[in-house]
């Protein structure tokens, strides 16, 4: 018997070696990514991992699993240490994945779930204190100790002991709230990776000839179509910060920073500029209102940023704050960010970023033509590096030098790698200069105008070797060559003036010393005449111009980032601009016929109307606005049974559900422009089966009449046929059934019980069709009746109380999680909310599913003084927050109703009182 075990030991051991072997090679062959895949094979929970010499961690696999074999990588997303040959096990095996940073969902389902759960990781060390006992995670005497002392999440930084006391297991589905920079953090929820080309299906019968077709003509002109969509959610006390950065800037500082900025924040909000630039990033993010932008690296940098976002015209455009990392630094500098980066924490720049003012600056305009008057030039460009002024723009010696330091950097970049040896160069270039003053003429071949006026002679009788335009405070590494007594005016980044000064050979170096430069003017355009190849320099890129007419005008205004002067008082946050948006209608006829062709649908829209909306309003809001329009616009013709379209999510336009209106946002489904269908004009072409389906008039059955078409779309939600209204399916029945119109009057008798009972039947199955959308129903009597929420919003109790006579319970929720209450309060309506509160109390506290938010919130937030007091009596909490961290006090005072929101606060203030004096027995 042992003669036989020892070859199945020895062969299981091979196994488990090929095995581990096998997998080992398999995670070689797909490479290890340090910055997030933004393609179509994208994983959630992807690892980043870079290499690191941390040695005093130890593998994350465990020692029973670890290789203990290849260069050590760490995650900057999640910062767990692994061997590189480790990283199958931990992946594969053990099945732990990183941090979520975006929602892999179907296009209709991206609004359903908002919250985020913390991501727990074990750590064998931890800095700080238990959030639980306060106690410290590690004694200062233990060293290289492998067990695991702490779980904390690597989102918001929370950190326990590896306690049962400190962290029990109801803790693992709490809900996180991002930490400290949750204000300036993108939530994975509003990253939403679309599905994949052809994936989304219609319900919408076609042949399959001209369906292929169309999908091969979508092909042809929509190739490269993007594979993630941003789906904000407005609010004014979130600033979502995207960062630019260049890992080689800065010697070997911008790779570090890359790292930190993955771990603080959401790594997709984090962008390496070696990687295409800003320009995918913008694009991405360019519908999310207050954003704001980090360019991290030099002026150029900055410049940059602003170029791209000029290029594809975000309106309005963020405000762009700077983390120096380049040489010069100027715009830095005249902003408040300092110089250069030393060691300051990365945490701490956040907090000064989302508390930083916004200023704007003025940007000039440079337009080069050839001087065709002028002799044979000497050998030069026929252009400048660069068409926007951001700082300044300067010809003459200044220019020169450079131009000198920007060869010698191209010929040995290794000799300029610090800040402190690129100043000794300009110094040195400097003082070469001051002894040849090659220079000293420079005003016998520049004619000057500004505004008109000619400033030539003022040039040649102070004998200037540079000319410099002047649009912020700081030139040339921090100078301040302005003198502000003597110039005609104070500076400003924003008077729309650019200041003008001269420059001699012997006023540069004394800038250094605190010197200043000739003042000559103050303008608003100039016009620069040369007659000879002169160096010229743009925000310190040099060249040398051949003889050329340059016109400087003003350009436009950009919103800067300042830092905050310390003690200064933070203002309020401002509501957010509203947007205007033009509003479109499409015919049934036309979206049947070109159902996969976007461009084709956009052409054949007619222009309905533009609407001015806020960025936080919902559908709901925007279809009353949409409906007066109609109503004053005779021109165009629309029933009222008309749906929103999605235009910019999937491949093609799909119909947003009504009954889900209340979830989506204005920027969630417009890019440009708002589409709106008309609905009732459409015909949905039926096979004999259907007609054979369907029960006569004459039948003694009375059964309602079977729906043609009714299917689930790929993403699990349920697309209505052409010829019923948007999304959410209406049960047509027999005549005999005793069909209503929707305008009869609701005093009048209701169908028959067996129909009634019918429909009940039907609505259920279709409910059953969209688990993911709707919520469960444990019972009949608690499920969701269209008619009773629709009573509820209009205020009609007869009816209410009618159905709840026959069985309906007021308890119900629909979609989005809302009760009966939830609309009652939001539409003001006093006394359904009445007889809601005795009939239904136990969903006096329910949240809705979208905002967290109980009736008490909704009545607050559109100011129903009357209602909030009956809640409140009826026993509302008014300490609940929602997703967004607003008490009903909050949004009262959010909504500018004083009277509301101190009536609150003074009931809040009660409840406490009440709490401390306790109950007497």
């Amino acid at each position: 018997m042992m003669r036989k075990r020892k070859p199945l030991v020895r062969n299981r051991s091979i196994y488990y070696k090929n095995r581990l072997r096998k997998s080992i090679s398999g995670t070689a062959e797909r490479q290890l990514r340090s910055t997030p895949d933004w393609g179509e094979i994208a994983i959630n929970g992807d690892h980043l991992w870079v290499p690191t010499s941390v040695s005093g961690d130890f593998c994350y696999v465990g020692d029973t699993d670890c290789t203990k074999h290849g260069p050590r990588m760490k995650c900057s997303a999640c910062n767990v240490i692994s061997h590189q040959n480790c990283i199958p096990v931990l992946t594969n095996r053990q099945r732990f994945t990183c941090k979520p940073t975006f929602r892999d969902v179907g296009v209709r389902q991206y609004r359903e779930q908002t919250t985020i759960q913390h991501h727990w990781v074990h750590r064998r060390s931890e800095k700080g204190k238990c959030r639980h006992c306060g106690k410290s995670f590690q004694s200062k005497l233990s060293f290289s100790s492998k067990e695991i002392v702490a779980i904390s999440c690597s989102w918001c930084k929370t950190a326990y002991h590896n306690k049962e006391i400190c962290f029990n297991i109801q803790r693992i589905g709490e809900e996180c709230n991002l930490g400290v920079h949750s204000s300036i953090i993108v939530p994975p929820s509003w990253i939403v990776k679309l599905p994949r080309k052809g994936s989304f299906k219609s319900s919408l019968r076609k042949t399959p000839k001209k369906r292929a077709s169309s999908k091969k003509r979508v092909r042809d002109k929509d190739k490269e179509q993007k594979a993630f969509v941003i789906k904000p959610i407005p609010s004014t006390n979130v600033t979502p910060v995207i960062v630019f950065i260049n890992p080689k800037s800065g010697g070997n500082q911008g790779l570090k920073l890359l790292q930190k900025f993955q771990w603080l924040l959401n790594p997709r909000q984090v962008f390496d500029l070696t990687q295409g630039g800003p320009r995918f990033g913008l694009e991405l993010f360019k519908k999310v209102p207050n954003l704001r932008v980090l360019a991290c690296g030099g002026d150029g940098t900055v410049g940059w940023v602003l170029s791209v976002i000029d290029q594809i015209g975000m309106n309005p455009p963020p405000a762009v704050g700077v983390l120096p990392l380049g040489t010069g630094n100027d715009l830095a500098r005249a902003l408040g960010w300092g110089g250069g980066y030393t060691d300051e924490p990365i945490s701490k720049i956040l907090s000064n970023i989302s508390q930083s003012d916004t200023v704007l600056l003025d940007r000039w305009s440079l337009e080069v033509k050839a001087n065709g008057q002028a002799e044979a030039p000497e050998e030069g460009k026929d252009n400048l590096p660069l068409n926007v002024v951001n700082n300044y723009y300067s010809l003459g010696v200044d220019a020169h030098i450079a131009l000198e330091f920007h060869e010698a950097r191209e010929a040995h970049p290794e000799k300029f790698n610090s800040r402190l040896r690129n100043k000794m160069f300009y110094g040195q270039m400097g003082g070469k200069d001051l002894l040849k003053r090659k220079w000293k003429g420079l005003a016998d071949f520049v004619t000057l105008e500004c505004d008109g006026q000619d400033i030539t002679p003022k040039l040649k009788e102070l004998r200037v070797h540079a000319i410099v335009f002047l649009n912020i405070a700081s030139y040339g590494g921090g100078t301040k060559p302005w003198n502000r007594s003597m110039g005609s005016s104070e500076p400003s980044t924003e008077d729309g003036l650019i200041e003008v000064l001269g420059l001699t050979t012997y006023q540069l170096p004394l800038l250094q010393a605190g010197g200043h430069g000739t003042c000559i003017t103050q303008c608003r355009s100039a016009k620069i005449v040369t007659s000879k190849t002169i160096p010229m320099q743009v925000d310190g890129e040099a060249c040398k111009l051949k003889p050329s007419v340059v016109t400087l005008t003003h350009l436009n205004k950009a919103p800067m980032l300042a830092k905050r002067k310390c003690g200064k008082v933070m203002p309020p946050q401002a509501a957010l601009e509203n947007l205007k948006i033009s509003v479109h209608k499409i015919s049934m006829s036309d979206y049947e016929q070109h159902h996969y062709e976007k461009e084709l649908l956009a052409q054949a829209a007619v222009t309905v109307g533009t609407i001015e909306v806020n960025p936080t309003v919902d559908l709901e809001h925007v279809r009353g606005i949409i409906n007066n329009i109609i109503e004053d616009n005779r021109d165009v013709t629309i029933s009222s049974e008309w749906c929103f379209v999605d235009s910019c999510t999937a491949e093609r336009f799909f119909r947003i559900d009504r009954a889900q209106e209340n979830l989506h946002y204005v920027l969630d489904i417009a890019s440009e422009d708002l589409y709106i269908l008309e609905c009732g004009g459409g015909t949905v072409p039926h096979t004999p089966e259907d007609e054979t389906a369907a029960p006569s008039p004459s039948s003694n059955h009375q059964a309602p009449h079977v729906i043609p078409e009714m299917r689930i779309s790929d993403e699990g939600s349920l697309d209505s046929p052409s010829d019923h209204p948007p999304m959410s399916p209406k049960i047509l029945l027999s005549p005999d059934d005793g069909q209503q119109d929707e305008t009869q009057d609701h005093n009048q008798s209701m169908p028959d019980t067996e129909p009634s009972v019918r429909i009940r039947s039907i609505s259920e199955r279709l409910f059953s069709l969209n688990q993911e959308s709707y919520s469960a129903f444990s019972n009949i009597d608690t499920r969701p009746n269209e008619e009773l929420f629709k009573a509820a919003k209009a205020g009609d109790l007869l009816l209410l109380k009618r159905l709840h006579n026959q069985g309906y319970s007021l308890e119900a929720r629909d979609a989005t999680g809302q009760t009966l209450l939830h609309h009652a309060s939001r539409h003001g309506h006093q006394d359904v909310v009445k007889y809601l509160l005795r009939h239904a109390t136990t969903v006096i506290n329910q949240k809705d599913n979208n905002l967290g938010q109980t009736a008490l919130h909704k009545a607050a937030a559109y100011k129903w003084l009357s209602i909030c007091c009956m809640l409140v009596a009826a026993g509302a909490n008014l300490d609940i927050t929602d997703y967004r961290g607003n008490t009903p006090r909050m949004l009262a005072t959010q909504a500018d109703d004083h009277d509301l929101a101190a009536y609150l606060e003074s009931q809040e203030k009660f409840t406490l009182v009440s709490s401390d004096m306790g109950t007497v027995v």
